[in-house]
């Protein structure tokens, strides 16, 4: 069936799998993915030489990763009405040349806090995709294909991380952080023009009602405990894993391993894991229910901390890949119940949970910091262990409700 036009009353009929404009707006969310993750993490495996480079320590470091992702949680909720207004693929395409021109720009910082205040600025630039990416692919797909293409723009999420960092860590050894950040604008820029080339025109939508101001409606979802306590879940999970991956590198490249740079970048592979622990965490909650996917998915979490803390490299490695599964199970679990829990506005309690998400990554990704200069990476471990421990609490408070039938399931 062609896209276009039909059905009664004269609606639009959405793309189908195997029409093409489905394909087009798969490949398209595919190369956003890559763009915008490509540049968000950019600079995680970077931090030691720039720490060596303009002679901050680790938390301060990290502050280039923070500034971005901090800012994405600020702006996610003024993103969105920006979006309304300009239209969603207006806003992400605006938001991708912008993104990209500034990690060029970030590369020509002449000082750190230059460096911080250009990740800022490019963070608030890439709301505007994460704020509206999924919702562009909720209102062109057909139901039947829905699925499908969520999973392919969340693949290009995965792969544009993992990208992004392999490419960092793999030109910082042989020409400097700053060739290096470069690249990944390059790299941005590739996939940027390929987005705008390939997204269809998009389809015509039905604007939801309005009813309470945007910010103040979202805000007052937090007065249910059961959405309050499912957004506390990315806040604290989100917090530890961008911990242990933003110091991870410090302590490869440091005695006993003292790897280099781009040897040391390969454990960024182990997010891919990710992309398979999220699926067979969907179809476990669909089996054995949310809660108890949740509350393991968490656990496992927090084993594979563990399993960090002997300098061993097998079992750091190990270790790193079952922390990355039990992130990723937990981030799919929680943030599909909720939207469940949410209720009449599952729009409203993702952008909480967004905002969740990105400001845990940017809190605790720098805190941290503070714990690996005092400890070392015994300092990290716990500190990401108690931010474990209080998202498992988070959850089991959700999970109480649900036995007494106070969230939904």
């Amino acid at each position: 069936m062609a896209d276009g036009p039909g059905g009664a009353g004269g609606a639009v009929e959405r793309h189908r799998p195997g029409t093409p404009g489905f394909r087009r707006l798969n490949a398209a969310m595919v190369c956003a993915g890559l763009a915008a993750f490509g540049i968000l993490y950019s600079s995680q495996p970077l931090l030691p030489a720039l720490s060596t480079d303009f002679g901050v320590g680790a938390e301060t470091a990290s502050l280039s990763v923070s500034a971005a992702t901090g800012a994405v949680a600020l702006a996610v909720v003024p993103a969105t009405a920006l979006a309304v207004r300009l239209g969603p693929v207006r806003a992400m395409q605006g938001a991708l040349v912008v993104a990209t021109l500034l990690t060029a720009v970030g590369a020509l910082a002449p000082s750190f806090g230059v460096l911080v205040a250009v990740r800022g600025a490019t963070g608030l630039a890439l709301a505007a995709v994460v704020a509206v990416a999924m919702s562009h692919v909720g209102t062109q797909v057909h139901p039947a294909g829905l699925g499908a293409a969520m999973g392919m723009y969340v693949a290009g999420n995965s792969i544009g991380g993992v990208t992004g960092r392999l490419v960092g860590s793999g030109v910082v050894d042989l020409s400097g952080w700053r060739a290096a950040t470069l690249a990944v604008a390059v790299l941005a820029a590739v996939t940027t023009a390929l987005f705008w080339w390939l997204l269809p025109p998009p389809l015509p939508t039905v604007p939801a009602a309005a009813d309470a101001p945007p910010a103040a409606g979202t805000l007052r979802l937090l007065s249910d405990p059961s959405v309050l306590g499912l957004v506390l879940v990315p806040f604290l999970v989100m917090g530890g894993f961008v911990a242990v991956y933003n110091y991870l590198s410090y302590r490869l490249q440091a005695e006993p391993f003292a790897l280099p740079a781009a040897l040391a970048g390969l454990v960024f592979l182990a997010y891919l894991v990710g992309t398979v622990t999220s699926a067979w965490a969907g179809r476990l909650a669909d089996r054995f229910g949310r809660a108890r996917v949740l509350l393991a998915s968490i656990v496992v979490m927090g084993a594979g901390v563990a399993l960090t803390l002997p300098d061993v490299l097998a079992l750091v490695v190990v270790g790193v890949l079952v922390l990355t599964g039990g992130f990723f199970a937990a981030h799919a679990t929680a943030s599909g119940w909720t939207q469940v829990v949410g209720g009449r506005r599952p729009d409203r309690a993702s952008a909480l949970y967004v905002m969740a998400y990105y400001g845990g990554s940017s809190l605790f990704g720098a805190l941290v910091g503070l714990a690996w200069e005092a400890e070392a990476w015994p300092g990290v471990a716990a500190g990401v262990g108690a931010l474990v421990l209080g998202a498992l609490l988070a959850a089991g408070l959700v999970a109480a409700r649900q036995r007494r039938g106070v969230a939904r399931a």
